[in-house]
């Protein structure tokens, strides 16, 4: 009988329009599911750890993003983990010692985007294919429920990767109301966050907000315009040039419910 489980998939990728083809695509199938989507080879390992994938989508060179896929494939291995992802590669290389590089460190199959008819829908297609299979053998997940305090610690881990990668310092003190503040949206409705965080601290709403918001205002005046439309991916009013901080805040807080929850 067929496997009616849905096939999860992790796609590390640093093409925007890459991902948004075989995102828009997955999400029109009933038999697979993208757990997530990172141009980054060490958040992709942080999300492996949580997600625990059935199945990798890894361009080879990410150079809009950070790493690599031959490192992150010699990290996942080094992981020890119990359920290894079965790991397809897209890449534009075409350097044999490369590919059986990329062979040697687990790539289970490679697809080269050079090829004229590639799109976004092979890789998809050759993973539905293979679906039964890849699920059949893999091995089982025997690692133990995580815990609410780990959820909590990874969760936090994820958002510093996104607040980093905006540029808001780790040494302003709207940088600690933010992290708690995207904890807290993402698991629950909180109407008033600031005030939440504001009686933790000893401290007023309105200095909390504030805070909250010059951190975010700094880093879009001394960001790189370019850089921060890439990483920061939420349309923000042309006028006002930079997120408020509601839209900052539950622009994070879905991205992390709809890939961690």
């Amino acid at each position: 009988m067929e496997n009616q489980h849905e096939l999860t998939v992790l796609l590390v990728e640093d093409d925007k329009f890459a991902c948004d083809e075989i995102r828009d695509y997955i999400d029109q199938l009933d038999d697979m599911r993208l757990v997530g989507v990172t141009d980054d080879g060490n958040e992709a390992l942080d999300m492996v750890k949580y997600h625990v994938p059935d199945a990798i989508i890894l361009d080879l060179e990410l150079h809009q993003g950070g790493g690599n896929g031959l490192i992150f494939l010699s990290k996942l291995h080094d992981m020890g983990m119990n359920k290894l992802p079965y790991v397809l590669i897209t890449t534009q290389n075409t350097s044999n010692v490369t590919l059986e590089a990329a062979r040697q460190l687990g790539a289970d199959f490679i697809i080269t985007k050079y090829e004229k008819d590639y799109t976004g829908q092979n890789p998809v297609e050759l993973l539905r294919m293979m679906r039964n299979a890849i699920q059949r053998h893999s091995t089982p997940d025997t690692t133990p429920p995580i815990t609410p305090a780990e959820q909590d610690r990874k969760l936090t881990i994820r958002i510093h990767r996104e607040l980093d990668a905006v540029g808001i310092s780790p040494k302003a003190i709207g940088y600690e109301y933010l992290t708690e503040a995207i904890v807290i949206a993402t698991k629950e409705t909180v109407p008033n966050l600031a005030r939440q965080i504001a009686s933790k601290h000893s401290k007023t709403p309105a200095s909390v907000e504030r805070a909250m918001q010059n951190a975010i205002n700094r880093a879009w005046s001394n960001g790189n315009p370019e850089e921060l439309a890439r990483k920061y991916t939420a349309v923000i009013n042309y006028e006002r040039g930079v997120p408020t901080l509601t839209e900052f805040i539950y622009h994070y807080a879905n991205k992390f419910r709809n890939e961690l929850v």
